[in-house]
């Protein structure tokens, strides 16, 4: 019994978001972590808005960078991973283009941070998680809408995708 061959697509695409993810984290380590942050592997959390598939990709590939955090592996492996996640499933859940970056941006922006406070918890909650929610907030901004939204733009011409006649009433 032949299996249908988007099944293997979907885990194909999956599959590469997963390593880009991981390539680009590592390729800007020195900018991927930290309290001030620019991920530029944060950009393909947009790719959910036309992919669904991705979602998995992009934790599979969140869950393998966070496993080489500067910080408390397993506050960053579980609350970053979680992050992205949970980016992932609303930007998929977007109706407009120029909004899917919004969910990344804002689901980092809250719950990054905790990873912060949880590493140095002496200095006080209200002391760091302001400060950390706005310099990863921001960071995700300019990664997001930076690169995300020219990215979503660039896939939606292709003609290998055929992304318009899926989300036409998105766009």
């Amino acid at each position: 019994m032949r299996k249908p061959r988007f099944r293997l697509i979907a885990l194909t695409r999956a599959a590469v978001v997963a390593a880009l993810y991981v390539g680009l984290t590592l390729l800007f380590a020195d900018i991927s972590f930290g309290p001030i942050q620019f991920r530029i592997s944060e950009c393909l959390t947009v790719l959910p808005f036309f992919f669904p598939e991705t979602i998995f990709g992009l934790f599979i590939g969140c869950l393998v960078s966070n496993f080489l955090t500067p910080f408390i592996p397993v506050l960053d492996i579980c609350l970053g991973t979680l992050a992205t996640l949970i980016a992932a499933i609303l930007t998929w859940k977007t109706k407009h283009k120029w909004l899917a970056p919004l969910p990344p941006v804002l689901s980092n922006a809250l719950i990054v941070p905790l990873i912060f406070y949880f590493t140095d918890p002496g200095a006080g909650f209200w002391a760091i998680y302001p400060v950390g929610a706005a310099t990863v907030g921001l960071g995700e901004l300019v990664v997001c809408y930076g690169l995300g939204i020219p990215l979503l733009y660039a896939i939606e011409k292709l003609p290998v995708f055929h992304v318009s006649s899926k989300k036409e009433n998105r766009s």
